[in-house]
């Protein structure tokens, strides 16, 4: 279909199974605690805006617990420390998530998702969790073990313009406009016979030359 299939295709194994082994790392989390899954919304509300590795660094400093019970002042010193440039923002956004979904969270998404799918999900964290939109959103649910969405980062629409499967990278991911992109993928994914997370972490693996989350 594209150059790109072709490049995912000349993925080297040891690669693929760095790939392979993170998807498991994903999947392992549909049976961890409410406060991991918390951290992990915690996590993608600190990518956005920002590069992986900063949002990894603050999540290992601050540990699951410390999403739930760090005081903001202390929220917002851990995030400049790791020189996120949102720290006021940011810090604002995981407290607020705190008061407003934190309690049963895990229990809630997996019903949504049970009872009206993935993207259902993500509707409902675009709409209750201030800070995060659908790329984020679907960031999150790909890091709990649910792989059926796309994540339209810049490396993945920038990867989509170089190989022409878009004509130009879109000003503002708007639901239709994001709808439609992650569409684009689903078709290379059933190509491949991938899902949309293993395509995903391809894609970033041939535009980064990393395996992160």
């Amino acid at each position: 279909m594209t150059g790109l299939v072709e490049q995912i295709k000349k993925i080297k194994e040891p690669i693929r199974k760095k790939i392979n082994a993170r998807l498991a790392v994903f999947s392992s989390f549909r049976t961890k605690s409410n406060q991991a899954w918390f951290s992990e919304l915690c996590f993608c509300i600190l990518t956005a805006n920002s590069k992986a590795i900063t949002a990894i660094n603050i999540q290992k400093e601050l540990g699951n617990k410390g999403f739930e019970t760090c005081p903001s002042k202390d929220l917002i010193e851990c995030i400049r420390r790791n020189k996120h440039r949102f720290h006021n923002n940011k810090a604002a956004y995981i407290v607020r998530a705190r008061e407003n979904v934190m309690k049963d969270f895990k229990t809630r998404v997996q019903h949504i998702i049970k009872s009206y799918g993935q993207k259902q999900a993500r509707e409902w964290l675009v709409k209750s969790v201030k800070g995060i939109g659908y790329k984020e959103s679907s960031h999150f649910l790909r890091n709990v073990g649910y792989f059926d969405l796309a994540i339209l980062d810049r490396h993945i629409l920038n990867l989509m313009v170089e190989d022409k499967i878009i004509s130009e990278k879109p000003k503002t991911l708007t639901k239709k406009v994001y709808y439609e992109n992650e569409e684009k993928l689903a078709d290379i994914a059933a190509e491949l016979k991938m899902t949309q997370a293993e395509l995903d972490m391809s894609m970033w693996y041939l535009k980064t030359g990393e395996v992160l989350k």
